[in-house]
């Protein structure tokens, strides 16, 4: 009775996870066919101006630094950027809320909070654009955060 049991269990189980896989296959690909940004036709290329690598230095730790890294559509389509998301929640990216028209340039900033975090540190931001050969960019920062001694 145990065997028939933990059979029937296993056995809905494996369906169950068939289906759910089906759904988000699914989903993924209407999702990726109903957003014109990711056909190809409206794909456009980007070049970085400056760098997509900083070096902003030292700070004393609690200082808010910005950061900003421009850039410029290069091609024939606008430059859309879909997000931009920081490796993590002391940095918060602001990407252009319009599109980038063909030959004009743009710029992404971010704010970087340094308090909590004394040290070295690198920062990324991940950036998703309608851009070709692939419209995954990743911008880099390092900022060194000096901890600051607090007299009575």
């Amino acid at each position: 009775m145990k065997k028939l049991f933990f059979g029937i269990l296993a056995s809905l189980l494996i369906v169950a996870c068939t289906i759910s896989d089906k759904k988000t296959s699914t989903t993924g690909d209407a999702a990726t066919a109903s957003n014109p940004l990711m056909d190809s036709i409206n794909f456009t290329t980007i070049q970085w101006l400056d760098s997509t690598f900083k070096n902003l230095g030292k700070v004393n730790e609690g200082q808010k630094v910005e950061v900003t890294f421009f850039f410029k559509n290069t091609g024939d389509k606008p430059l859309i950027i879909t997000s931009a998301t920081a490796s993590c929640g002391c940095t918060v990216p602001s990407p252009p809320k319009e599109p980038i028209a063909a030959g004009q340039e743009g710029k992404i900033t971010a704010e970087f909070n340094s308090q909590g975090r004394p040290g070295f540190n690198t920062k990324e931001i991940f950036v998703t654009a309608n851009t070709k050969p692939s419209i995954s960019h990743t911008l880099t920062f390092q900022v060194e955060v000096e901890k600051v001694d607090i007299k009575n």
